[in-house]
């Protein structure tokens, strides 16, 4: 099952007052685990950098202005999502930032509806409790230490742990199928079987013995009523 978590930083909040995107990471992951496949680009964004975006992420106009523009790496983007589902924490925010940039540059906008939401669904898991990218790694233990500013592919590394946390978590070697799996290492003792010879199921004289004792102490046994009649 692929699925690509993604992450992008802006120069502002709505693209319709002319923010636009400055950084996109994408991680490829399979069966929920990371495969180490990335797609990671800055971008010039082709206009001023507000102080605050800035505050948030650190990008500068500076830094930006040699970076390709998003028309430059939007078929590479494309066909590294290709038409897999996206992880993504608050989905209609990075949608429609990219969908705003697709649509500049004449491509076909993407469904918002295969945007899978992890804020939607820690807000389901932990009613009332924080659910932003910070909160959700310190509940889960998840080391975010590397996170000074927001960074699209960081941001997207941390969010592919927490992801695999809210969907219940589970060990890089555990599989429900043979197909690629890997020999397992170490001692196996729990998993050797042990043959034991066959129990005799015929009651012994003594076993006969104290059943119809135990049988002699019931009171009114259900069966003594079908033997009346």
């Amino acid at each position: 099952m692929r699925q690509i978590v993604l992450d992008t930083e802006t120069t502002g909040l709505d693209p319709k007052q002319g923010h636009r995107l400055v950084e996109i990471g994408c991680l490829e992951v399979v069966n929920y685990m990371p495969t180490g496949r990335v797609f990671h680009a800055y971008l010039n964004p082709d206009r001023s950098m507000p102080i605050e975006a800035f505050n948030v992420h650190g990008l500068s106009e500076e830094f930006l202005k040699d970076k390709p523009k998003f028309e430059e790496i939007a078929e590479e983007f494309l066909g590294f999502i290709e038409d897999y589902p996206l992880v993504i924490h608050n989905a209609q925010f990075d949608m429609k930032f990219i969908n705003h940039e697709l649509i500049t540059i004449g491509k076909v906008e993407l469904d918002i509806n295969r945007a899978i939401d992890t804020l939607h669904i820690a807000r389901q898991k932990f009613p009332g409790a924080q659910a932003s990218l910070d909160a959700l790694c310190r509940r889960f233990k998840i080391d975010n230490s590397a996170r000074t500013n927001h960074g699209a592919l960081l941001d997207a590394e941390l969010l592919a742990e927490v992801y695999l946390e809210l969907c219940g978590g589970r060990q890089p070697n555990l599989t429900f199928s043979n197909e690629g799996a890997k020999p397992l290492t170490g001692d196996r003792t729990l998993f050797n079987k042990v043959s034991l010879p066959p129990r005799s199921h015929h009651p012994s004289v003594e076993e006969l013995e104290q059943h119809k004792l135990f049988l002699k102490k019931l009171m009114k046994p259900m069966w003594s009523h079908y033997q009346q009649n």
